[in-house]
């Protein structure tokens, strides 16, 4: 049965969303930077956790947002292959809510229209939108603000087959390395493996809405994730870069079948404050 839905609720949610993201981050993602506070070893470190910690419950005792970067909006939807949108058009209907989350909840804008002309459009659209078409009658949706202090440092490299898996946890960790203290660390690393260029990097930043707390269903990733966090962590880097043992928070890996030619790997980078928020409509 076809089930009707005014554009209206996407653009209600997206407002909620945009908002909540910016001002709460999800509860594994609080618990993980406890954990790391408990393990990081150098004094400097816990000092620097322990206002990272303060902050988070200043936002959320003073409702304001948890960064000062409240980011560019990433929306992905899922939308029911039994649901007739109608109302208006999909994708005005998502940057209206981003509109209304940004200007009515006091949210920083950071968009500009035009990349080179660089005037900023007042109300942080238009968002990044991934579109997924799945089966049954509803629409869920998560929204990923993404600071580009963070995202800044992410990168890409076509590898091909002849790459070794020491190659590749190599080469994530020394885009770690290279971005040093720049994505404000504890950082949070979405990895993608396989597809083609673009598929790549989705899968990169779609790994960061993972849950920190849930590991990839696949053994041979889960084993990869462990020792990726293991390699990064001990660089040294530490909380805000100022030394530490705790320079990465998890590492989740999404990967996608590829072509026989090649094996392209991405790095999408996110900092302690992750944040993405989901509803289902």
């Amino acid at each position: 049965m076809i089930r009707e839905l005014n554009v209206s609720e996407i653009s209600k949610t997206v407002k909620e969303l945009c908002i909540k993201a910016n001002k709460l981050l999800p509860e594994d993602m609080c618990d993980c930077i406890k954990c790391g506070a408990a393990a990081e070893k150098s004094p400097v470190g816990k000092g620097v956790f322990d206002d990272i910690i303060a902050n988070l419950d200043a936002a959320e005792n003073e409702d304001i947002p948890i960064c000062q970067d409240t980011g560019m909006a990433v929306i992905f939807v899922e939308l029911g292959q039994d649901v007739h949108l109608v109302g208006g058009d999909f994708t005005e209907a998502v940057n209206k809510g981003v509109h209304d989350g940004y200007v009515d909840g006091l949210l920083r804008k950071s968009v500009v229209g035009d990349p080179l002309e660089r005037v900023n459009t007042n109300d942080n659209t238009p968002a990044v939108i991934h579109l997924s078409i799945v089966p049954g009658d509803k629409v869920h949706i998560t929204a990923a603000p993404k600071g580009f202090g963070s995202e800044n440092m992410s990168q890409l490299k076509m590898f091909t087959p002849s790459v070794t898996r020491e190659e590749i946890v190599d080469w994530v960790t020394g885009v770690c390395s290279q971005a040093g203290s720049n994505p404000c660390p504890p950082i949070v690393i979405g990895v993608g493996i396989g597809g083609d260029f673009e598929k790549c990097a989705y899968l990169a930043k779609k790994a960061l809405c993972r849950p920190v707390s849930e590991r990839n269903p696949k053994q041979l990733y889960a084993d990869l994730e462990a020792e990726m966090l293991e390699r990064i962590n001990r660089l040294g880097i530490g909380p805000q870069g100022f030394g530490g043992s705790v320079t990465c928070l998890a590492v989740n890996i999404e990967q996608a079948p590829t072509h026989i030619a090649g094996l392209p790997v991405s790095v999408n980078v996110g900092c302690h404050v992750t944040r993405h928020a989901s509803a289902t409509i």
